[in-house]
């Protein structure tokens, strides 16, 4: 059982808070007792409006990852920080670039964390494509776990840029939080499955979704399963290191069909499997590590 954690004495802060996982965050740990500093790029502001019954427990910043002042304007007086990359809104394609933004980003945030003398741990959002990218993927005897890391060099060659950006983001995060002495967790969260469970074909995450699927790395995460993750590693004081977090594995074609289709209007190519459905894929990704730590998660 982990130690017992008083949500009421602490205050965090949640950045980038304009996404869904975000404003779900934020909403949750309103929920939770916390006093939320919610820090957002200026075109997220307006969504927190009235979702706070005591305005001393919300408190709205807005946002740029390259002001540095704006960032420890967000974190002060903050214990923790629950930290996620939303790519700005005047860059809608993932490419290079958007690798290049979110490494430097996530170098600026760790970096105001480490003078931000209040702050006792650090929740860094990554993705599972910061693991399964791997040359030597087929041939790997055990399954892909949070040991396991992308290859950055590999991903640029077959433009796979979220798996670069949020490879080399999070290198980078980890890199300077050993180095200033930050207590972080990072959570390397399948593709996002939100209210709606609809999403864009565009959406980074699935180049490349076939050979995941082949693979047997294609992983979905609910909404509601990310948020309840990313308060147990920051609440559980045993938690360390790296979590690959999904509660989902596509792995029949049944499976990449309904993925497909919620990726309307053009649904990603996937193989077929030989009966056209039921054909079981054998799942090479693991969460073990997670679930341990969730058992005696009380959401």
């Amino acid at each position: 059982m982990a130690p017992s954690f008083d949500q009421s004495a602490n205050t965090v802060c949640v950045m980038d808070a304009s996404g869904q996982l975000g404003t779900s965050l934020v909403q949750r740990l309103l929920q939770r007792g916390y006093t939320v500093h919610a820090s957002a790029q200026s075109h997220g502001i307006e969504q927190f409006n009235g979702i706070s019954a005591d305005p001393n427990k919300l408190k709205i910043f807005r946002s740029d990852p390259f002001d540095y002042h704006s960032i420890t304007d967000a974190l002060r007086g903050c214990s923790g920080l629950f930290y996620t990359f939303e790519p700005p809104q005047d860059q809608p394609n993932y490419d290079e670039y958007i690798a290049d933004v979110e490494v430097r980003a996530a170098h600026n945030v760790l970096e105001a964390c480490a003078q931000t003398e209040t702050i006792d741990k650090v929740v860094f959002t990554s993705s599972a494509t910061a693991v399964v990218w791997r040359e030597d993927r087929k041939s790997m005897e055990s399954d892909l776990d949070e040991r396991h890391w992308s290859d950055a060099n590999l991903c640029r060659k077959f433009k796979l840029w979220h798996g670069m950006s949020k490879t080399l983001a999070e290198r980078t995060a980890w890199a300077l939080a050993m180095d200033r002495g930050v207590t972080m967790v990072s959570i390397n969260a399948g593709l996002l499955m939100g209210h709606d469970d609809l999403f864009c074909v565009k959406n980074p995450y699935l180049r490349g979704a076939a050979e995941m699927y082949e693979d047997g790395v294609l992983v979905t995460v609910d909404l509601g399963i990310l948020v309840d993750t990313h308060i147990c590693v920051y609440e559980d004081v045993s938690s360390y290191g790296r979590y690959l977090c999904f509660n989902h594995v596509i792995n029949t074609h049944d499976d990449a069909v309904r993925l497909a289709r919620k990726s309307l209007p053009t649904p990603p190519s996937m193989p077929l499997s030989c009966d056209q459905g039921k054909s079981l894929i054998q799942q090479r990704i693991s969460n073990k590590k997670l679930n341990k730590l969730m058992v005696n998660f009380a959401g």
